[in-house]
């Protein structure tokens, strides 16, 4: 993967400094509206507390590119070693992470001395290095990281806040997203055959590559994604109580954790949690925080399937990039105003996360971001309505366990055969 850095486009020195500025700069603006109790909540082992994601971001630069090119560079504090490594084993042992809501230190004023001691060496180290490909590659790696985080933050400050009983806003003045009649459902045919999969030009994180064959059988895909009057009729149907829809670890989970709708959604279905407080559910909208197992329960009740990853990368690459992602403002699902193949939901698809052929990590730590978490976990397409648009295509894998719903996830109808 590190030859890659040879086939980037090269930004000036001056545009690299501003693009990570940019996106420095953004992490910290997401916070603007929290106090700063609500930045150390850890609501369950999935979250993170906002304070702490502000500072691990600012570890991935110290550890992976200041220790790396800054001779004698000195750590702003050798204890956050510890305390904000996430899961690079090699990299040294960790904090537990179901026990980082524990952590009141560094404050989070120290945090922010942390964020501005780096980002003064980091500027300093541009300014030296932005024409070495190698070295502008580790800073694609780590703005689209700390990219990653920015959502995170996002969603997991949407959980903190939901669990309390006053269900405070972190942004009351966050517009909704505008009303709009959907089109009816409908799907597209697409012939079976061997179709290039996986990513082409420009920056790609290691489990996009390489690109190769993949069949696709004839199927169908729909013109839009699943909307909440939708998933409200498969409630309204015992969607919930029907066994014979569900894959036997979902039934399990259904009935061990009391499901009964989406996450964030009212006891009566009217009402949900969002980044802006409660608001009425519309119903033209896209459901969202669902897990694999409901969408999956879904499909079967709607008598179709979900896309392979593959099917679905095939109809996304020719849309163009847009959609309501998180410069839109809204933080929310939004009506269909067109495909939605980008933005709103990520998209459960059926494909399990795992290595393309020929799939080869990253050398060293950075070789653990993606490649071993290829086992038991589903694959998601698409970005969401707090995804940045430049950090999104159409050769992007995430995933998730197929039980969480934290995130706003959401689904795409898909059927075998031709119409």
């Amino acid at each position: 993967m590190a030859s890659r850095a040879d086939s980037l486009p090269h930004d000036s020195a001056n545009d690299l400094s501003a693009r990570y500025a940019r996106v420095r700069n953004l992490t910290v603006e997401l916070t603007r509206t929290l106090a700063i109790e609500d930045t150390v909540v850890q609501s369950m082992p999935d979250v993170s507390p906002t304070k702490w994601h502000l500072a691990h971001v600012t570890w991935f630069w110290e550890r992976f590119v200041l220790q790396r090119y800054v001779d004698g560079y000195t750590d702003f504090d050798a204890g956050y070693d510890f305390i904000l490594n996430s899961y690079y084993y090699t990299a040294g042992q960790m904090y537990p992470r179901p026990k980082r809501g524990l952590l009141s230190r560094p404050t989070f004023d120290e945090v922010l001395a942390y964020r501005q001691h780096a980002d003064d060496a980091m500027q300093a180290l541009i300014a030296e290095r932005a024409d070495d490909p190698e070295f502008v590659f580790l800073i694609d790696i780590g703005l689209n990281h700390e990219q990653q985080h920015q959502e995170l933050l996002l969603t997991d400050i949407k959980h903190v806040l939901a669990c309390n009983p006053m269900l405070p806003a972190m942004n009351p003045e966050l517009a909704a997203p505008p009303a709009a009649n959907v089109p009816d459902l409908s799907f597209a045919s697409v012939d079976g055959g061997i179709r290039k999969i996986g990513a082409t030009d420009g920056f790609c994180f290691d489990n996009e590559t390489p690109r190769h064959d993949a069949l696709l059988h004839a199927h169908r895909i729909a013109n839009r994604l699943v909307t909440n009057a939708e998933y409200r009729q498969f409630i309204d149907d015992g969607g919930y109580t029907t066994p014979e829809l569900w894959l036997s670890d979902g039934w399990a989970t259904v009935n061990e954790r009391s499901w009964t709708r989406p996450l964030y959604w009212s006891e009566d279905l009217e009402r949900e949690f969002t980044l802006a407080g409660e608001r009425e559910v519309d119903d033209n909208a896209p459901v969202s925080h669902i897990s694999y197992y409901e969408a999956d329960a879904f499909a079967r009740w709607a008598g179709a399937r979900l896309p392979t990853e593959f099917e679905w990368e095939h109809a996304a690459a020719s849309k163009p990039v847009d959609g309501n992602l998180l410069e839109s403002g809204y933080w929310h699902p939004a009506a269909a105003t067109h495909e939605q193949y980008f933005g709103d939901v990520w998209e459960w698809t059926s494909s399990p996360y795992s290595p393309y052929p020929g799939f080869t990590p990253l050398a060293g730590s950075l070789g653990e971001y993606n490649g071993k978490f290829m086992c038991n976990q589903v694959t998601v397409r698409g970005g969401s309505c707090v995804t940045s648009t430049d950090h999104i295509r159409a050769s992007y894998r995430s995933f998730f366990y197929p039980h969480q719903r934290w995130q706003f996830l959401g689904l795409r109808l898909a059927k075998d055969g031709s119409a």
